[in-house]
């Protein structure tokens, strides 16, 4: 039971810096998106979201022909001695962008939802747009946007598929929960393998708890 320890510290990990970087770039996209107005927002949108619809394999396997040793990216990364494959790094890769729609669709809510008139009267005042957003857009976006975070990093933490596929199933390398259950249930152990089930299944109550008391289901884009 003890080994049972090392796959959550790792999805830990994995996960606060998956939702690290998606608070980043989640974020900016959906600051984008609530101020673009063009028609082909739509369509941008919808690319951004395809993670959420697309099985984790099929991203798995885009992640593998970007990244790999012969992808796109990867080919270039290894001149420089980078290898992301069947590292804990291509794992959060996987998680970050499995869960980037779910900070991107909360950020866009909570921005579009914040009145444009305490932003011109910020402008009045003499303040620049990157001061208007620091100091007055981003501050009132901030629980719908803490509240994304929270439902990434849950969902980061429960990633299997693209993480799988992308970084493997090496113990205490890049054996996450979920990849662990996994691993042991194929391998007959029943005892780990409820303990890591009940260690996600409560982490992901709490957060999703903690993510319906910041902000109404309704501005993160859920049904009542």
């Amino acid at each position: 039971m003890q080994s049972a320890w090392v796959p959550l510290l790792l999805s830990l990990k994995v996960a606060g810096w998956a939702t690290a970087l998606n608070l980043v770039f989640g974020v900016a996209a959906g600051f984008g998106l609530a101020r673009w107005r063009s028609g082909a927002r739509d369509l941008f949108d919808a690319l951004l979201t395809l993670p959420l619809v697309l099985p984790p394999t099929v991203l798995g396997y885009y992640l593998l022909a970007l990244l790999g040793r012969r992808g796109v990216l990867g080919t270039w990364l290894e001149q420089w001695g980078i290898q992301l494959v069947f590292t804990w790094q291509g794992a959060v890769i996987a998680s970050s962008v499995v869960a980037f729609p779910l900070v991107t669709k909360s950020a866009r809510a909570a921005f579009e939802t914040i009145d444009p008139q305490l932003e011109r009267a910020a402008r009045t005042l003499g303040l620049g747009e990157a001061a208007i957003f620091f100091r007055v857009t981003l501050p009132l976006a901030a629980r719908g946007i803490l509240a994304g975070g929270l439902l990434a990093f849950a969902r980061a933490l429960g990633e299997f598929g693209a993480t799988l596929m992308i970084a493997g199933n090496l113990p205490g390398r890049t054996q996450t929960l979920s990849v662990a259950v996994y691993a042991a249930v194929q391998a007959g152990d029943d005892q780990t393998a409820a303990f890591l089930v009940l260690v996600t299944s409560v982490t992901c109550v709490v957060i999703l708890l903690l993510a319906g008391r910041l902000v109404p289901q309704s501005a993160l884009g859920m049904p009542r």
